[in-house]
């Protein structure tokens, strides 16, 4: 798929195509990871939410871009569908205890971070003045003079949206107070919408650089994307803090990195070059 990087040997792709590998992965080596376990029928997950409480995630064992995802899951009602719809995407699904912080995507080869980004669920500021609908508008006008489109996508006002903002008792023509956040969805994912803040690496502690680093280590790979979740955030050490390690992505989208709506962009033009130059087994075998 465009945008996505492709560094990484079969073998290390094979090993890391599941969130089943990850989660086996991060327990081997003591990587801090969300309980959960994998279920084929539904009341396997009903059974995993009675003993460990919500919210919770499901996911499907296999995806990428948070297709088939769901969360924050906080009801055996909301559970029941999950565990239904999520079978679209593939037999076998995740069902894990859902961390509420910050979502981090981590762009990192076994020796350093290259770029580190802070996924957001599609979102509008208050002004006190103008409606949902119209603040949304603005947004995406915003987005489109800064040149993010198409990687990043505009918000919209789908009936997903006008759902999601009826569980918050909102309309679009609802009008927020000044500075009151509004998240239009639920999902950190580009599609409906999500927000990249790029985060200055040199506010993140060793012991957290470290943890990430052994991770890339731990399954020999090039490049990984590494999804994690940390409570009080990135720039706090994760020894003072509940953090879970989500998921490694062996073709990590890395374009999403060259387009944050906050923070400053990088010059990734080295990073590239540099892991252009290597040979890889079986570059093109999927």
């Amino acid at each position: 798929m465009a945008g996505c990087s492709n560094y990484n040997s079969l073998q290390v792709r094979k090993a890391s195509r599941s969130k089943r590998q990850a989660r086996e992965m991060f327990a081997r080596h003591g990587i801090p990871h969300a309980k959960g376990t994998l279920f084929l029928n539904p009341w396997s997950a009903h059974k995993f939410a009675k003993t460990h409480g919500f919210p919770l995630c499901i996911k499907p064992n296999v995806s990428g871009f948070s297709r088939g995802s769901h969360f924050p899951i906080n009801n055996f009602r909301e559970l029941w569908k999950a565990a239904l719809m999520v079978k679209v995407w593939w037999p076998t699904s995740v069902v894990e205890q859902y961390l509420l912080g910050a979502n981090y995507r981590v762009l990192a080869t076994g020796d350093s971070l290259i770029s580190v980004i802070r996924r957001y669920p599609p979102f509008v500021d208050g002004n006190g003045r103008d409606t949902i609908s119209q603040l949304i508008d603005d947004e995406n006008q915003t987005r489109e003079s800064m040149g993010l489109f198409p990687t990043i996508y505009p918000i919209n006002k789908s009936q997903a949206t006008i759902d999601y903002l009826a569980r918050q008792n909102k309309t679009l023509e609802s009008i927020p107070d000044q500075g009151e956040r509004v998240y239009t969805f639920n999902r950190v994912a580009l599609a409906p919408g999500g927000i990249v803040e790029i985060i200055d690496q040199s506010a993140i502690p060793a012991a957290n650089k470290e943890l990430f680093l052994q991770v890339i280590n731990a399954f020999d790979a090039k490049l990984f994307g590494v999804d994690v979740i940390f409570e009080k955030g990135i720039e706090t050490d994760y020894r003072e803090q509940r953090c879970i390690f989500l998921e490694v992505n062996s073709r990590p989208y890395t374009r999403m990195h060259e387009v944050p709506r906050y923070g400053n962009k990088e010059n990734l033009e080295p990073f590239y070059n540099e892991m252009d130059s290597l040979v890889v087994a079986d570059s093109d075998t999927f």
